[in-house]
């Protein structure tokens, strides 16, 4: 069982359900390899029954077909939902319109009485789930600050996207606890828990299981490491750690060089297009 929840975790809950209170909606940020699990009840607290617009990111990493099944399963759980790889400028546009959908008769009252309604928006999810790259994207520069570690946006920003629409980053938020194993590694696979608090080498050989499971030709392919009588994670880690010439002294093989390795090729879409739920 994996279990990470920094204080500041907890404090920035309570943050955003004071400044949630003067928002008009939000955009939920999921990573689309495994969206379920990027839920966070906490989150809850602090949307209530405000509009939930989802936002299905790293699109290009999962199936097309696959994003089409879920963006409409969120569509009917939310206000709305898009996808989109917010790391192509000018793509996260589609959000600026998604907004103005939702909120689309306030708008033409508001017009029709010579009034500018500011929407505001809060942007929530999940660390490394893209979240600041796609204010960043609405922004056309960078405004918030990012970066390719879990949890690096540290403090709250409204930025005006629009004439109506302003933006709050806020810092990604983890589950208290996971009580569901599966969900608690999709996350550490797609990096939204830091590396340095967990055992690499264990988690490597978890992704080796589930890639395994969605196809035994993922990693067999890649690293052209012929299983025959391999089938224990550890001695397929030792084959890929081998093949991508992780050796020490003696010959052995660095382990958490090779876990590195293969984790980082498979945040990176270098394995290919692969949904884990």
């Amino acid at each position: 069982m994996i279990n990470w929840f920094p204080g500041h975790m907890n404090k920035t809950i309570k943050q955003m359900q004071q400044d949630g209170k003067i928002c008009d909606c939000f955009l939920y940020v999921l990573d689309s390899r495994c969206p379920d699990s990027c839920i966070n009840p906490e989150f809850v607290k602090v949307i209530k029954d405000k509009p939930i617009i989802y936002i299905l990111n790293k699109s290009d990493l999962v199936e097309a077909k696959k994003i089409k099944e879920l963006l409409e399963k969120y569509s009917k759980i939310g206000a709305g939902a898009i996808a989109l790889n917010a790391t192509i400028s000018g793509s996260a546009k589609i959000i600026i319109n998604e907004i103005k959908k939702v909120f689309s008769l306030m708008l033409k009252e508001n017009q029709n009485r010579g009034v500018n309604f500011i929407t505001r928006a809060m942007v929530i999810g999940i660390p490394n789930s893209g979240k600041s790259t796609i204010v960043n994207n609405l922004c056309g520069k960078a405004r918030a600050v990012t970066g390719n570690r879990a949890g690096v946006t540290k403090s709250k920003q409204w930025i005006k996207v629009d004439s109506s629409i302003e933006i709050m980053d806020t810092p990604g938020v983890l589950l208290p606890n996971f009580d569901d194993d599966n969900k608690a590694y999709n996350l550490t696979f797609v990096g939204s828990v830091k590396d340095e608090v967990l055992n690499l080498v264990d988690i490597a050989c978890k992704l080796i299981e589930k890639l395994n499971q969605i196809n035994e030709t993922i990693i067999s392919s890649k690293y052209d490491v012929l299983y025959n009588n391999i089938t224990l994670p550890i001695d397929i880690l030792k084959g890929i750690g081998k093949k991508r010439g992780c050796l020490i002294k003696g010959g052995e093989i660095d382990m958490e060089r090779a876990s590195k390795i293969l984790l980082t090729d498979f945040r990176s879409g270098k394995l290919g297009k692969i949904f884990l739920e």
